[in-house]
């Protein structure tokens, strides 16, 4: 695969295990770094030049009743993710649960000012950023079997070395998870993702499914 331009991945966690950010050029990771705020993650991207950034947390929150789109397509496909919720129900949990979504929505206000939201089902043009989840990323990519969570260590690695990724400098999970939502936004810049939702509940991008890949056999609720 051609790697050329600067792009990142955000992996988003709670409060205690805070976001990963991770910056690719070509296939060298030049930026790593975790549990720092949002306005620091943006400006790293500046500096970097990065041309597109994929989040690991909904765009959007539900509206109304029905579900987002986005995630009712992915789990026709057998791609299951966290329902999202509408704002208030997740402000009105008491179980913590969603702290992480809120921490998603901080980050995507920060950055849309500089990385335009992902909003339609065309090519990125300019600066973008956009949702996209590893479990998603790696059922499209891997080549050996069907993708599932309790095997993500291992096979998520595994679509980074297939990618020309060098992954032993990520020390945990959620940088690999980083570095494969900045996989992502490779295949955004390249015009080679498929699309899921509508603008009213936001878009996931995800890789188009390489050949071999066991993208319909996945069904493992994941992040």
């Amino acid at each position: 695969m051609k790697l050329e331009r600067v792009v990142a991945g955000i992996d988003i966690g709670g409060d205690r295990k805070g976001n990963h950010l991770v910056i690719l050029r070509g296939t060298e990771i030049v930026c790593n770094i975790s549990k720092e705020p949002p306005a620091y993650m943006l400006e790293k991207c500046l500096q970097f030049e990065v041309a597109a950034v994929g989040i690991d947390a909904p765009c959007l929150w539900r509206i109304g009743d029905a579900g987002r789109q986005a995630e009712k397509e992915l789990a026709r496909q057998r791609i299951f993710s966290f329902a999202t919720p509408t704002r208030e129900l997740a402000l009105a949990s008491q179980s913590g649960f969603y702290e992480w979504m809120f921490n998603g929505e901080r980050v995507y206000q920060t950055f849309v000012p500089h990385f335009p939201l992902f909003t339609h089902r065309g090519e990125a043009n300019g600066r973008v950023c956009f949702e996209t989840f590893p479990h998603a990323i790696t059922s499209a990519l891997l080549k050996t079997e069907a993708a599932s969570a309790k095997k993500k260590r291992t096979q998520r690695r595994e679509v980074l070395k297939d990618a020309g990724i060098e992954a032993a400098s990520l020390r945990s999970i959620d940088e690999v998870d980083a570095a494969l939502c900045a996989l992502s936004a490779h295949y955004l810049q390249e015009a080679r993702v498929v699309t899921y939702g509508d603008e009213l509940g936001g878009f996931i991008v995800v890789p188009a499914p390489i050949d071999g890949s066991r993208t319909r056999k996945s069904s493992c609720l994941s992040d």
